[in-house]
């Protein structure tokens, strides 16, 4: 087989995935799309091991612990979908705003009327 087919077919995948992930607000289908790419990534380690006549085949190696972790990766994803789902009855990911970090830089608003009539008591009585 020649090397250009499998390498087209994962580049069509990691793009299908790359657009899944921008343009997709549902949870689940993110990591549908998360897992397309991480596919297209294991057909490409496995085509260049055979192409490279490894001898140790580390890239199916690799693929067997790429595999391993998409499954850690897709379990634990399930969970948080499920959990938002159980708290929000929605799993869309821009409305989700209660998992965003909190901006510590914003500086408090202190209310300029209230410490003027402060600041004019307190000079009244530094007269006196």
């Amino acid at each position: 087989m020649h090397l250009a087919y499998p390498t087209v077919v994962a580049a069509l995948l990691f793009s299908i995935g790359v657009y899944g992930v921008l343009a997709r607000r549902n949870a689940i289908l993110v990591l549908m799309s998360v897992e397309l790419m991480l596919n297209a990534v294991n057909l490409n380690l496995v085509t260049f091991d055979v192409w490279l006549r490894d001898r140790l085949h580390g890239g199916q190696v690799l693929t067997l612990f790429t595999i391993v972790i998409a499954a850690a990766e897709i379990g634990i994803g399930l969970a948080i979908v499920l959990l938002v789902y159980r708290n929000r009855r929605m799993i869309d990911v821009d409305r989700l705003r209660d998992l965003a970090e909190d901006r510590t830089d914003e500086r408090p608003v202190r209310p300029a009327r209230p410490d003027a009539e402060d600041g004019a008591v307190r000079d009244e009585e530094a007269a006196r």
